[in-house]
Order: structure tokens, then C-alpha cells, then sequence
């Protein structure tokens, strides 16, 4: 594990070149992986979501204190693709918290060129992103977060239970979740799972 865990580091983006590929791919009309017309739309409108993000979400000071008070070095590796839509829910969250925090080191790496880190942390046998990987400084799991928080993930299983199927309706309904949290979900769990230094992750 730990071997794949520090290849998959070898090519890991900054936030700042994620967004970059992301910026290059809308402007080309592309994405990653393996292109379809869908996965096009979502990649340009994801951008477009994420860069919103960047500009308006705010911690409040008893957030911002939390991730300060991280005492040793971090690295949050995030395994994503610029079309999954709950990633450009996320990463912006995870990118504002690497900035408050000089502990933590965000690192981003594409799903689809790392299947073998992508099958190593399976949501129920799904290779489900974003996943976000909490490391120690020796590149030990701490933590394991993703891909949703557990109220949208309530949110979806829920409708999948009634509908037997995830379409537009539930991706509607997704968003709008997204909309009214404004990231509080996501933070409240970040700030738990972010001071546990010492933790064997069960994958």
C-alpha cells in the first residue's frame, strides 16, 4: 500500500495545476478519461462551480483554528476527474483548508491513471470519487474521507432505495443539497477526521 501510495504522490498536481487542467480542458471542449458528451458538460460546468467556490466560501474562526491546530504534517492526497460533480463540491473546501493550515499538503491525482490506488480505496465496490486520503509525514493513512459527506450520502441512498436508480432528478436534488449546506457538512467532518494523528484506517 504504502508503495502505491508514494507513486501515486510522484505525479500528484498542486490544486493550482488541477485547476489549470481543468481550465485548458473546458477551453478545448475535452475532458478526462474516457470521453463522452456528458461527461464534456459536466467537466465545463464543474469548472464553473469550483471557481465560484474558490471565491465565496469563508470558515469561521472557530474552523479556521481547528485545522490550525493540526500539530504535525499532513498530505491529503484527493483522487478525482474534473467531471464528478461532488468533487467540484469538495476540492475547493479541501484547498481552502490547505491554506489556512501550513500542516497540511494537498495533492491531487486523476482517477483513471491510478487504478491502482483507486482500487485500494473502493466505496462499496465502486471506484466512487473524490476520495480524499489523510497521510502522516512517514505517509501512513490516517484517515479516509469520501465521496460525499454522510448526509448526501443519505441524500442519494435514499432515493436509490426508492427509485432503485440514480438520474437527473437525484442529481437536481444533489445540487440544490449542495446549494443550501454551503459546505457544512463537509467541514464539520474534515475537522474530525483531520485531528486524529494516530489511526489505522480500515480499508
Amino acid at each position: 500500500m504504502k508503495e502505491i501510495i508514494e507513486n501515486s504522490l510522484k505525479n500528484a498536481m498542486e490544486y493550482s495545476q488541477y485547476q489549470l487542467l481543468f481550465k485548458q480542458l473546458v477551453e478545448k471542449g475535452r475532458t478526462t478519461g474516457e470521453e463522452t458528451d456528458e461527461k464534456i458538460n459536466y467537466t465545463k460546468l464543474n469548472f464553473s462551480r469550483s471557481k465560484r467556490l474558490d471565491k465565496t466560501i469563508k470558515l469561521s474562526e472557530k474552523e479556521k483554528q481547528c485545522f490550525k491546530n493540526i500539530r504535525e504534517n499532513q498530505t491529503w492526497l484527493v483522487i478525482t476527474e474534473p467531471w464528478c460533480g461532488d468533487a467540484a463540491q469538495s476540492l475547493p473546501f479541501f484547498n481552502k483548508i490547505a491554506q489556512i493550515s501550513e500542516k497540511i499538503a494537498l495533492k491531487i491525482v486523476l482517477r483513471d491513471e491510478n487504478p491502482n490506488l483507486m482500487d485500494a480505496f473502493l466505496t462499496k465496490g465502486s471506484r466512487s470519487i473524490p476520495k480524499l486520503i489523510i497521510l502522516n509525514k512517514e505517509k501512513e493513512i490516517l484517515n479516509v474521507w469520501g465521496p460525499r459527506s454522510s448526509a448526501a450520502t443519505k441524500l442519494v441512498q435514499d432515493y436509490l432505495e426508492e427509485h432503485g436508480k440514480i438520474d437527473d432528478i437525484v442529481k437536481t436534488n444533489l445540487q440544490l443539497w449542495y446549494n443550501q449546506d454551503k459546505g457544512k457538512a463537509i467541514l464539520t467532518e474534515l475537522q474530525e477526521l483531520a485531528l486524529y494523528e494516530k489511526r489505522t484506517a480500515s480499508i
